[in-house]
């Protein structure tokens, strides 16, 4: 008995130990007066690229650049196709303080991030540093002031009071449209789309010939209308309606009227083959390269897989119909006021133990700020450099300039979409960031794709079907626990296994040690009755 409690109280200490692993908070990030340049630092970079070559070069370029700058730091870098995975990956890794220094990522995944003490580092003194901050005197290179960044860029990355990212690229949706078939059908392209317009147009489009091909095209194959993020196309029909999306404070507000009848509306045309999703059917270049779709929504960093003469193409060559491409915003209700979202990465700063560490991953973070970095990547698609400083240097006001001298580099439909973006900054918003908000944004596109394929299974799509939709999303997302102050741990849920596991084993080291004490007080008595 003895030696079982002996063990069973070395389990529990072992279960104990590994269940606690990396759960203590580090402490919070102070900027150090000096940065130590005789040390030597390696840092590791997590960033996103769409199996973009070009990409990939800009990033290895810009470390070795910076790297000759501060040859004490070393910088590692991992390369994901998705953001959602960094996002999986950093939440894997906060428990055991194994984060990468710097990540590209969005704000609403930093909400999450928050959750853990001191895991990001507030980015507040750090940018207004004299020594170390944007343009500090210390500084190896040119790096823009915090008065040069896009101020609506800089605000997307401020939530909870602090800055916890600088912005990188930033871009919209625009909607690419095959012209040439618009007009084939009788209509023109106004300089605005509104939903009505485009759903008009995409229902003509529908028309089939008596041998089963469409009259539009004469193929087979034709989906009038794709959306590519039904996330954002639910979140800003809400938001172009002044109806309920969400608040700061982690209130949701998606499930609505409002949103029920555009769900309403979405199953209508879905029913009539007018429109699909990415989801559902692939990338809407795809189709829209191949003439099977007029009107393709994505991002503006999209632009050069789209038009018959895209740099960048997914399908053969002999797929592809020539027609004129148009550039658009996004359909609108109120084409006098029109609203799109903004999007695109944003960088932020892990804490670590070391505040020097921490200093030179953010100087590496800085840098992509830098003119030469900014310049480069942003021509690379329809991104826009998130700096004054960039945008009105003459290389990047010469790239603007030479609009379809190529198909490569200057690319038409690309600089197109970046001209839009760049006559509509102050058109722009962004959704609120709190711990869920993440949650919320897929939930609102999830509704869309849930409709979608209602209708393809011929199943019903009323106001009893919506309401379980509603349910549905509300469990699938856990979005009655979302919200609540960033930085504060939110609701936690289910134990995990090694606290039930420890919970359980201390329960039975309690009972063994009752057992235990209770046989040895009865042989005593026994001992002491028989004396």
């Amino acid at each position: 008995m003895k030696k079982a409690v002996c063990l069973m109280l070395v389990l529990t200490l072992l279960i104990s130990l590994s269940g606690c692993h990396g759960t203590r908070g580090l402490k919070a990030f102070e900027i150090p007066e000096v940065f130590d340049t005789s040390r030597a630092y390696e840092i590791t970079f997590w960033a996103k690229n769409d199996t973009n070559v070009v990409q990939a070069d800009i990033y290895r370029q810009t470390i070795r650049d910076f790297q000759a700058l501060y040859p004490n730091i070393t910088v590692n870098m991992r390369l994901y196709t998705d953001y959602s995975r960094i996002y999986n990956d950093v939440i894997t890794n906060i428990a055991t303080n194994t984060t990468p220094n710097v990540c590209i990522t969005y704000p609403d995944h930093i909400a999450t991030y928050l959750t853990g003490v001191n895991t990001v580092v507030p980015l507040d003194q750090l940018l207004v540093d004299q020594s170390y901050g944007l343009g500090g005197r210390e500084v190896r290179f040119e790096s823009p002031t915090r008065e040069e960044i896009v101020p609506q860029f800089l605000e997307e990355c401020s939530f909870a009071g602090h800055y916890y990212a600088l912005p990188f690229m930033r871009s919209t949706e625009s909607c690419y449209i095959n012209k040439t078939y618009v007009e084939k059908l009788g209509y023109e392209v106004p300089e605005v789309l509104t939903w009505d317009f485009v759903w008009e147009v995409s229902e003509a489009a529908t028309a089939k010939n008596a041998d089963g091909t469409f009259q539009v095209n004469g193929q087979k194959v034709m989906i009038p209308f794709i959306y590519k993020s039904t996330d954002n196309m639910m979140i800003q029909q809400l938001h172009q309606l002044g109806a309920g999306y969400s608040t700061g404070a982690g209130e949701v507000r998606l499930f609505n009227d409002t949103t029920k009848e555009l769900l309403y509306t979405v199953a209508e045309h879905v029913k009539s083959g007018a429109f699909s999703t990415f989801k559902i059917s692939s990338y809407p270049a795809n189709f829209l390269n191949a003439g099977q779709c007029i009107f393709a929504v994505d991002s503006t960093a999209g632009a050069t897989w789209m038009g018959s003469h895209a740099p960048l193409l997914d399908i053969s060559k002999e797929q592809l119909v020539e027609f004129e491409t148009a550039v658009r915003p996004v359909p609108q209700f109120d084409p006098a006021n029109p609203s799109m979202i903004s999007q695109g990465p944003s960088v932020c700063v892990f804490n670590k133990e070391d505040p020097q560490e921490v200093l030179a991953s953010w100087l590496f973070t800085q840098y992509l700020l830098s003119n030469d970095v900014q310049i480069a990547y942003s021509c690379t698609e329809g991104y826009v450099p998130v700096t004054t400083k960039a945008q009105q240097d003459p290389a990047y006001q010469d790239y603007l300039s030479r609009e379809g001298e190529d198909e490569e580099e200057h690319y038409s439909v690309k600089l197109q979409a970046v001209k839009l973006l760049l006559s509509h900054l102050d058109d722009t918003f962004v959704t609120p960031v709190f711990n869920g908000s993440a949650s919320v944004r897929s939930a609102s596109g999830q509704l869309i794709e849930e409709t979608v394929k209602a209708v393809r299974r011929k199943q019903p799509v009323n106001e009893q079907s919506i309401q379980e939709l509603y349910g549905k999303m509300r469990s699938l997302y856990r979005l009655d626990q979302v919200g609540g102050n960033l930085g504060e741990k939110a609701e936690l849920g289910a134990l995990p296994a090694t606290s039930v596991v420890l919970l359980a084993t201390l329960g039975l080291c309690w009972i063994g040690i009752g057992a235990y004490s209770a046989t040895e007080w009865y042989k005593k008595k026994n001992g002491q009755d028989r004396k």
